[in-house]
């Protein structure tokens, strides 16, 4: 059993872990290291102050700092990691002091993929992450007349959205020809694009970023359609996993750029485990590996592995990838996989589709629910779903996703059992409404 747990990270994946091995192993020494100032919050949270519907910062803390130190978990704030050495059991502090481990866990997470144009060292452009810069962007926001966000990602659409709650003029660019396209398709996209425009912000399709303009700070964007003028820009790029320290030790890196590792959230090197953004983990549809998931997989994958670094024994499986959030006036979301990621893996799917509505119709405030299932052509298992509407994406999502990793059919669910209640839940399920439309293509196909 090991008797000292060192955990480079604090976020969801950091912190998970260093519960886990404490709770696992009362008596090791654990101790976190990480470059910021604090640990345990909510980086998604960020987007929902600066648009206020958050009235504070303070609120997306998870716990107090002495939180930590009464479970026994020894935290070290901005103190980075300069290397690790696995074939020595020891991490190598910025300030040259080394630490030895008997089981190390990665939580390093991600950092935002580079711009790679000319301008972005300029003052004035914004990565959403850290809480303690977001402190200090709320000002800048709240003077800003013009703002440019530069990527339709989840964090640029949630982005987007609170800059328009907040009065401020704008303009979302993207060099995909529709909002969200590496994850959604063009169809579940539409409604929210168009109140995304509704709200009053300006969509660039089809549109790439060449430099950003100014002296000292930005004063405009240059794209691929002109000259755009910004008090402000969110750099809303890919999610790059943060794997430099695991590389430059050897651990192995798979095709996603993040590390490998098995269902027990171990690496390559003895004794290194790893959990969160920084990790790949197959499909459970495709058995392609995924990185860069959500929060919630951070923290759980950070269970695992710090259970395990402390000579517990739990796994994790693969993933089928429940998702959603909030863009414009609408809700999207789905699990595992989408018609047009299907269609570029090469996986055969037949569809089912409806709209549903999220409440009884003449009960006051129901939305339109879209819902597409992809289910495989011969035993009709659910592959994947998308979704856009109101309340009640979410748990649809998750729900999805466990009929997913069930093996559930488009028979189980076009017959399946719902909550009718007029303020909560229609007659109809629209899920149920999808199978049975898949089930009648069939038959009419016959």
């Amino acid at each position: 059993m090991a008797s000292r747990i060192v955990v480079i990270g604090g976020g969801a994946a950091g912190i998970g872990a260093a519960g886990a091995a404490k709770g696992t192993a009362p008596d090791a020494e654990v101790k976190v290291f990480t470059e910021y100032e604090d640990v345990g919050y909510s980086p998604c949270g960020i987007p929902y102050v600066h648009g206020g519907e958050i009235d504070d910062f303070e609120s997306l803390f998870l716990a107090e700092k002495q939180t930590y130190v009464d479970a026994g978990i020894d935290i070290a704030y901005e103190t980075p990691v300069r290397s690790i050495h696995p074939d020595r059991h020891e991490v190598v502090l910025d300030d040259g002091e080394r630490v030895d481990y008997d089981a190390l866990v990665l939580g390093t997470g991600w950092n935002y993929e580079p711009t790679g144009v000319p301008g972005s060292d300029l003052g004035g452009l914004y990565h959403v992450k850290n809480i303690r810069r977001a402190m200090e962007w709320q000002p800048v926001i709240e003077r800003a007349n013009v703002a440019v966000v530069t990527e339709a990602s989840p964090i640029g659409l949630e982005m987007a959205t609170a800059l328009a709650h907040r009065g401020v003029e704008t303009h979302l660019l993207d060099r995909q020809p529709w909002l969200l396209a590496d994850a959604a398709d063009p169809d579940i996209m539409e409604p929210v694009e168009e109140s995304l425009r509704e709200l009053g912000v300006h969509i660039h399709l089809g549109t790439s970023v060449e430099a950003f303009l100014g002296e000292g700070s930005v004063r405009s964007v240059r794209t691929s359609g002109g000259d755009i003028d910004a008090d402000l820009v969110v750099v809303a790029s890919h999610k790059q996993p943060n794997v430099e320290l695991a590389e430059a030790a050897g651990l192995k890196v798979g095709s996603t750029g993040a590390l490998v590792v098995n269902d027990r959230m171990q690496t390559s090197a003895e004794d290194v485990y790893a959990a969160g953004d920084c990790v790949e983990l197959p499909h459970i549809v495709t058995g392609v590996p995924i990185a860069a998931l959500t929060g919630s997989h951070a923290y759980a994958q950070g269970k695992v592995a710090g259970t395990n670094a402390a000579g517990g024994s739990r796994r994790y499986n693969q993933v089928y990838v429940p998702w959603g959030l909030p863009a414009g006036k609408w809700i999207v979301g789905g699990a595992s996989t989408g018609e047009t990621l299907a269609t570029a893996l090469g996986l055969p799917f037949v569809l089912g589709i409806s709209t549903g509505i999220s409440r009884a119709r003449y009960f006051p405030g129901f939305r339109q629910i879209r819902v597409k299932l992809l289910f495989d052509p011969k035993s009709l298992a659910l592959l994947g779903a998308q979704m856009v509407g109101g309340e009640g994406i979410k748990e649809r999502a998750d729900f999805l996703g466990m009929a997913i990793k069930m093996g559930a059919t488009a028979h189980d669910l076009a017959w399946m059992e719902n909550v009718y209640s007029p303020p909560i839940g229609a007659l109809n399920e629209p899920i149920a409404l999808a199978a049975q439309n898949c089930l009648a293509r069939l038959e009419n196909q016959r």
